[in-house]
């Protein structure tokens, strides 16, 4: 499937329609989806609509946006009206949102084609998509392994060709981490860039909605359309958004020298050697194309996983607390008193994971706990973020491995949640600092699988990140290369 600069040039040219770009979408949805899973939801009458409308609008000779006929999926923890959206798990099940998240309603008004709604670990939580209540998700380029999570759905859809570009949600590198690990480019915003108004929460002083992409192109179009202040959304950033596709350039800047600092923490044990190999080569092209490479300390880098998971599981254990089966969702059929049917609805309609995460979470916050537990993990919080503004005021990137590892196989790590938690070792601190992070194609390992090189910038630079990050892709070829699926 072409870009989205290549289809909008040959949608306005009549070359092709948006109804014959998405029907072949559809088609390959329909081809693969019995092996890859990626879809939860598929929506061809209304994805075929929301085309004719923009074949209208060219027939008459209007001007369209670049995202307009576009084929998009979207991760289904974004409300979207009168599309279920279950969130991976049984508990809402037949949740039939009444509004549109504000990020769908900016792509619709964009002229978006929405295809449907993506697979994802439940409610968010996990790192490979096996937590989903419906079905696991495999990666395009070894169907035995998986895409990494939450937003596998979303990360597999991409590099499947399934779609042209997909939406994802970051917590603690659920956008980054699947990237990496189906080969594409994924973008984690900085927090408050893009509103989180109709996303389902799961933390919400970390959840982040972010674009996936085959390109680092693909990805800024993206990011430029759903980015924006929303009244709707508290925590909402009132502050201009650039034309991010149109600042891109396949070189640095040309009258500074770009600084790129490699945190040491993140490199060295527990590290696999081929990652770490395909990083610094990607580091000395970085050098070739002019920057200046520093190794930079953030020592309490490694604390960021002990603080998310007392930080992400409490504020998730308020978060699902609505799920009771009173006002929407999944209701268990035990009417003996009131008390018996919250707890049977959230026995049955919970997965393990997610009540696992919930009892975490409502330990660290309860009596006695909070100051030891969760009022420690936000002090540490504050820390990680001071050592990162440190960070800045020597270098203007910052560069890691995205994942320790390429994407492990299906069960292998269902069994041991520390092992599966250690997946999001380089990603979460970004999160904990609201930072922006994009995970860019460096490599594959002897198994041909990718391997991913994180970039994190200062807050609102996303303009830098994307630069950073598309002139690196300009002059390597990793982005070229497909998964053989038929």
């Amino acid at each position: 499937m072409a870009s989205i600069r290549e289809l909008h040039q040959q949608l306005i040219s009549k070359e092709r329609s948006s109804v014959e770009i998405t029907q072949e979408a559809l088609d390959r949805i329909q081809a693969l989806e019995p092996k890859l899973h990626s879809f939860l939801c598929v929506t061809p009458e209304i994805a075929l609509e929301q085309a004719r409308q923009v074949d209208a609008k060219i027939a008459a000779g209007e001007e369209i946006n670049l995202l307009a006929g576009i084929p998009i999926a979207v991760k289904d923890n974004m409300c979207t009206k009168g599309i279920t959206t279950t969130c991976g798990s049984k508990i809402l099940e037949n949740f039939v949102p009444p509004y549109e998240s504000t990020v769908s309603q900016k792509l619709i008004d964009a002229g978006a084609v929405i295809l449907g709604k993506t697979n994802l670990d439940e409610f968010a939580m996990g790192s490979s998509t096996e937590n989903s209540a419906y079905q696991v998700t495999a990666n395009p380029w070894d169907l035995e392994r998986v895409p990494g999570g939450s937003s596998g759905g979303s990360a597999a859809a991409v590099a499947a060709e399934e779609c042209v570009v997909s939406l994802g949600s970051d917590t603690g590198g659920s956008i980054r981490q699947p990237a990496s690990f189906c080969g594409v480019v994924g973008l984690k915003p900085t927090y408050g860039l893009v509103s989180r108004f109709g996303l389902v929460a799961y933390a919400s002083s970390l959840d982040q909605i972010g674009p996936f992409g085959r390109s680092v192109e693909d990805t800024a179009i993206l990011l430029g359309a759903i980015a924006g202040y929303d009244p709707k959304d508290s925590t909402s950033l009132n502050v201009d958004i650039p034309d991010y596709a149109q600042l891109l350039k396949p070189n640095f800047r040309p009258k500074s020298t770009l600084r790129i600092g490699v945190i040491k923490e993140t490199f060295g044990e527990g590290l696999d050697s081929v990652v770490e190999t395909a990083v610094t080569k990607a580091l000395d092209q970085l050098q070739k194309l002019g920057a200046e490479i520093h190794i930079i300390s953030c020592p309490r880098f490694r604390y960021g996983l002990p603080t998310y998971y007392i930080i992400a599981p409490s504020e998730a254990s308020a978060n699902l607390a609505r799920y009771d089966g009173v006002k929407y969702g999944f209701r268990a059929t035990d009417k003996d008193n009131l008390l018996s049917m919250y707890t049977n609805t959230r026995a049955q309609g919970f997965g393990a994971e997610v009540k696992r995460r919930i009892m975490l979470g409502t330990y660290a916050l309860s009596a006695g706990y909070y100051d030891a537990y969760y009022l420690k993990a936000q002090k540490v919080r504050t820390l990680i973020k001071e050592d990162f503004d440190r960070a800045f005021e020597k270098v203007d990137i910052l560069v890691t491995p995205t994942s320790p590892t390429t994407a492990f196989k299906a069960g292998e790590k269902t069994s041991d949640p520390l092992s599966m938690y250690l997946s999001d070792l380089m990603t979460i601190p970004v999160n904990l600092a609201g930072l922006p992070g994009l995970s860019i194609p460096c490599g594959f390992d002897e198994q041909g699988l990718p391997i991913g090189m994180q970039m994190i910038s200062k807050a609102l630079r996303e303009d830098l990140l994307l630069q950073v990050a598309y002139a690196y892709e300009q002059s390597t070829e990793w982005h070229k290369k497909m998964p053989t699926l038929s």
